[in-house]
């Protein structure tokens, strides 16, 4: 794992290294609850990988889970997220801020994770 600055405010772990094993350990850290979809979507990627011969689904894995650790590992970041999210899926309002502010946060997390 990187070493990340860890203050009142900061990050509740650090982001960890781009691998199965340890994206897995972060989860388990932050929203242990995720645990299944993480093994189902690694077991399907990896399956994937196979029957076409190619990476690309095993580096979706790691882009989807390095991004969900990147936003979750900021309580405020991930609460946020999800009020955007809800305001999308509402669909009382016009979406154009909140997806705007949704499309910054997860450029903001692969930064983050180094995508």
């Amino acid at each position: 794992m990187s070493t990340q600055p860890n203050g009142l405010y900061g990050p509740l772990i650090p982001m960890p290294d781009l691998t199965p094993d340890a994206l897995r350990a972060a989860v388990a850290r932050i929203a242990p609850s995720k645990i299944p979809a993480l093994t189902q979507h690694l077991f399907e990627a990896t399956t994937h990988a196979q029957q076409t011969q190619s990476l690309a689904p095993l580096r979706a894995f790691i882009h989807s889970w390095a991004v969900f650790i990147a936003t979750e590992r900021h309580p405020e970041r991930a609460a946020r997220l999800r009020e955007l999210e809800r305001i999308v899926d509402a669909g009382e309002q016009d979406p154009a801020d909140a997806i705007a502010e949704i499309h910054r946060i997860r450029e903001a997390a692969e930064a983050e994770a180094g995508l």
